[in-house]
């Protein structure tokens, strides 16, 4: 799928789903929609190829050999800087908007106050997107055509893996910029973020660190990326419920200035579908006690 503009983006989401489901894994590209609504890339202030700063893009592509594997894999169609799945459902700035909010939203987080909540007022470094204010029957309308339809049919498919498995482990897929190493002098090839050992079972993470570094990359936990609110909302280890988010390198797969594949695109697509399938063998070791005697 190359990216393009349509006047409408209906479905709005895909969930790509094995013939017979393997185990309790679902994998989850929430910020690799290429498909951009016409009039929102209209009224922007910027190009459409500044737009795309905030795409992970062929995230989906690089996890798509999971579902031959046996592990459904959703996505979203549109853009992250249309709309952040990744964000409270109400995590809005009051400064994009002409008229007041509603009471609930929560217009002072820190991703607020950085210009990146549900709906975005910035991209790349600091870029604004829109040359005026929003009105805020705009920002609710794509939050209940978009934000909700996707959150719903997620929490579904968790349920329902759970039920099946007596566990359910969501992996959050997501690519970091190259840029400069952070903290120390390694750059990392990967971050798992599982917000600091409390989103799931400390043996999905180590699991996870252990194949790919196996396979020759750095990996590093938790910084700078800890997971976000998918992260967060729904895992809950002790209900057998685990999320952990992945940050890829884009260097490894892509041409950031470009927006197409690198050459080592298919080595990275083949190496996370080994590592999927490894995952195969905690299954057993996942479901919490009382699902386990119960059976």
């Amino acid at each position: 799928m190359t990216a393009c503009l349509a006047d409408t983006i209906d479905p709005s989401f895909e969930i790509l789903s094995p013939e017979e489901p393997a185990g309790p894994f679902v994998f989850n590209s929430p910020h690799s929609g290429r498909i951009y609504p016409r009039p929102f890339v209209e009224q922007a202030r910027l190009d459409f190829e500044t737009l795309r700063r905030s795409e992970d893009s062929f995230v989906d592509e690089l996890f798509l050999d999971v579902v031959a594997a046996g592990m459904p894999l959703m996505r979203a169609l549109f853009p992250r800087a249309f709309l952040d799945l990744n964000r409270e459902p109400y995590e809005l700035d009051p400064r994009m908007f002409d008229g007041r909010l509603p009471a609930f939203a929560n217009t002072r987080s820190i991703r607020v106050s950085g210009g990146l909540g549900t709906i975005a007022r910035v991209v790349g470094d600091a870029q604004e997107i829109y040359p005026r204010r929003l009105t805020v029957a705009e920002g609710m309308e794509r939050i209940e055509a978009f934000y909700k339809p996707y959150h719903q049919a997620l929490r579904r498919l968790i349920s329902r893996t759970h039920r099946s498995f007596g566990a359910a482990v969501l992996v959050d897929c997501h690519s970091m910029p190259s840029g400069p190493a952070r903290d120390d002098h390694t750059r990392a090839d990967f971050v798992i973020g599982d917000r600091y050992g409390t989103s799931c079972a400390a043996l999905v993470t180590e699991a996870l660190e252990h194949e790919l570094s196996a396979r020759g990359y750095v990996v590093v936990r938790n910084k700078p990326y800890a997971g976000g609110y998918i992260t967060e909302h729904y895992g809950n280890p002790a209900a057998g419920m685990h999320a952990v988010q992945i940050e890829i390198n884009r260097g490894l797969y892509m041409d950031e200035a470009t927006y197409v594949r690198g050459a080592d695109f298919y080595r990275v697509r083949a190496d996370l579908a080994d590592v999927a399938r490894q995952l195969f063998e905690l299954a057993d070791e996942l479901a919490p006690p009382r699902a386990a005697a119960a059976e």
